[in-house]
């Protein structure tokens, strides 16, 4: 390895310093050795319960550089399959999404049960008696499928510990994004897809930064201010912390409408009765303080190494992955509780659309703003490091400080460089 760790990482913490080399965010080594030793390891998110609604139906996505396909079989179970033939090796599914009985190769006509299972090849009389029930000609499953509570994850490697360990700290978030949803929650309409010019780890920070939201984002504040009632006379107020094994949070006083269950001036009366109604029933299901802090407090949750979920204006899914050290492809989903009122979820919709979509305040910005640092990691032989030593200095780190990505940083450097 010719990178090494002290050229990656620096903490000096007498000095109250943390340094990221800019290194990291350009290298094709580290590239490399992320795809070994991250996305071949990690737990990462495939898709939602609500997107196999029934039996048959599927989506394939690119997970860790792999094609899969994330399926609901016959008898009712998900499953995530290599999306590869083992005959000749096309991939045997080229839809997005859809429902199917089978799966058909378009290259030989193998023909694969939604679960997997071989069941059909063209000249079957060309091959020896008992071939078609190899489990060795069959799709092959990815090593490891696990879900929690909806979300399902994959690894690709065999040896992981269990989803739940990994997951750790980071559930008790993923709880309070899913208990919103009292019969549930559901993805609603399809995916946004778009590509960034930036190293993803990039976009990892830029999740849960509270740091950058009131200059980046000024002219969404300014919009709140002058034209919703949005604000509420709350500022961006609470926590930063760093959650384990690299995942992290930011949690703070909710500045904007949330249908669960925060009011604003620009949803009405009619609004405020529906949101008192939700709220009570939060109180009658988890207490007032539970319910309260699900109500009136945001979250960004940074699962590493590359799951977001925005419980904000809106409830966001993205993921990231990375296809050369300054390229990425980003997807992101809206959920929603099921047998949410109509207006309220067009509300949320609006909200999600409005600030979170690639066309709203939020996103283009981001992207402008992650390319431009790509663009000046070029001075990176002259100005080597990021610094992300805010908080440092402080016992409990607020929203804005840094002290949940310097918990991500920690983490990528030891899969990167310790194990």
């Amino acid at each position: 390895m010719g990178i090494k760790k002290e050229d990656s990482l620096r903490i000096n913490i007498d000095k109250c310093e943390f340094l990221v080399g800019r290194i990291n965010f350009v290298s094709d080594e580290i590239f490399n050795l992320e795809k070994e030793k991250i996305f071949s390891k990690c737990w990462l998110y495939v898709g939602h319960d609500s997107e196999l609604e029934k039996a048959g139906d599927f989506v394939t996505r690119q997970v860790g550089g792999r094609s899969v396909i994330f399926v609901k079989d016959r008898d009712c179970k998900i499953r995530a399959l290599l999306n590869t033939c083992p005959h000749r090796g096309a991939q045997v599914c080229r839809e997005k999404s859809g429902t199917a009985k089978s799966f058909q190769c378009f290259y030989h006509g193998w023909v694969f049960s939604n679960s997997g299972k071989l069941v059909g090849l063209p000249g079957d009389d060309s091959y020896t008696d008992g071939f078609i029930d190899n489990p060795e000609k069959s799709l092959t499953p990815v090593p490891l499928h696990s879900a929690y509570r909806g979300f399902h994850f994959i690894c690709f490697d065999k040896g992981a510990i269990s989803l739940s360990d990994y997951l750790g700290n980071a559930k008790e978030y993923l709880d309070l994004v899913v208990d919103q949803a009292e019969f549930g929650a559901e993805i609603v309409g399809g995916t946004q897809e778009y590509a960034i010019d930036a190293n993803w780890k990039l976009l990892a920070e830029n999740s849960y930064d509270g740091y950058h939201a009131p200059t980046n984002h000024s002219t969404y504040f300014d919009y709140l201010k002058n034209t919703t009632g949005g604000l509420n006379g709350s500022k961006l107020e609470g926590v930063g912390l760093d959650l384990g094994n690299g995942h992290g949070v930011i949690e703070y006083t909710a500045p904007f409408g949330r249908p669960i269950a925060s009011w604003i001036e620009a949803w009405g009366e009619d609004g405020k009765v529906r949101i008192n109604k939700i709220y009570a029933r939060l109180v009658e299901r988890f207490g007032e303080e539970r319910a309260s802090r699900i109500a009136k407090f945001n979250r960004n949750i940074h699962i590493f190494p590359n799951l977001v979920v925005n419980d904000i204006m809106a409830l966001t899914i993205r993921t990231f992955f990375p296809l050369a050290p300054n390229h990425m492809h980003v997807n992101a989903w809206s959920l929603a509780p099921v047998g949410e009122d109509d207006v309220d979820r067009k509300e949320r919709m609006f909200n999600f659309l409005e600030f979170l979509g690639p066309g709203g305040f939020a996103t283009p910005d981001d992207i402008e703003a992650l390319e431009n640092c790509q663009l000046g990691f070029r001075n990176m032989l002259e100005a080597r490091w990021n610094d992300v030593s805010r908080g440092m200095n402080k016992e409990e780190p607020a929203s804005d400080d840094e002290e949940q990505m310097r918990g991500y940083w920690k983490e990528w450097s030891r899969r990167v460089f310790d194990t």
